[in-house]
């Protein structure tokens, strides 16, 4: 049992409950079953490092998923997260991504795509289920540009030495920016490498991200200089602002508002 990945279900209807570990197992993966927020809270706590991904309900008994979730992100546990839930509205989407889940899948679901998005959150985040002292970071850790420093560990986020509270997903996006810099990234590709959505949707979700990545880290949010659009193509991060609006193709015209 000791080399398989394993679960964490925060689930309080039964049935749900054990449909899905049932599957996961069958699956081949080690599943610890509980029904309440508080409980959840306790194991992860006990051992951060104990499971690979946990699949969280919103409605629990003695709180919420967004409370558990915010927690453990405000803990700095970043073991993923995938929100199972009945509430299918975008304000709870939104809420959900803002708390720090990686995921949201809305019930009723399709089992098959909840196992691959249970795989694949897995596959993305493998450095989760070891210790920092065991593992190989390979991603990137730290970044300085303009007047920021960003710890992606320990997710301190300071501009001009004054700390600078961000959700999961802003990070997420800032990382992978910063990870791909100076290149030109579309929109597709970032629904589906940060959000981990269908790059055909159609969604406001990457113009508003940028808008707040601006107003955060840019002198004059309405003349970026690190955090750029270029027309018909998406986005690009620069650290070293000085050149930021220098012509390089008819591709590189830097707008100051996200295209519509």
């Amino acid at each position: 049992m000791k080399g398989r990945k394993h679960i964490l279900v925060v689930e309080d209807e039964k049935h749900i409950g054990t449909l899905v570990k049932y599957n996961l197992e069958a699956e081949g993966y080690r599943v610890t079953l509980v029904e309440d927020g508080p409980t959840a809270l306790k194991l992860v706590r006990a051992d951060p490092y104990a499971f690979d991904l946990i699949i969280l309900d919103l409605m629990l008994p003695g709180m919420s998923g967004y409370a558990v979730c915010e927690t453990l992100r405000n803990e700095k546990v970043m073991v993923p997260v995938l929100i199972l839930s009945a509430r299918s509205l975008s304000e709870d989407r939104t809420r959900g991504f803002d708390c720090g889940a990686n995921q949201y899948l809305t019930k009723p679901f399709d089992l098959d795509e909840l196992l691959a998005r249970a795989k694949n959150l897995m596959r993305l985040y493998p450095q989760q289920s070891t210790k920092p002292m065991e593992s190989a970071n390979v991603k990137l850790q730290q970044i300085h540009f303009g007047r920021a420093t960003i710890n992606f560990e320990s997710y301190e986020v300071f501009v001009d030495d004054k700390e600078v509270k961000m959700t999961h997903k802003e990070l997420q996006l800032l990382r992978y920016f910063a990870e791909n810099e100076g290149r030109v990234i579309s929109r597709q590709e970032l629904l589906t490498e940060v959000w981990e959505m269908s790059g055909d949707m159609q969604t406001r979700s990457v113009d508003q991200f940028m808008l707040r990545l601006r107003k955060i880290f840019e002198t004059d949010p309405a003349k970026p200089k690190h955090f750029l659009t270029v027309r018909d193509a998406g986005y690009r991060f620069v650290s070293d602002g000085s050149n930021s609006t220098d012509a390089t193709g008819p591709l590189d015209e830097v707008d100051a508002a996200p295209n519509p």
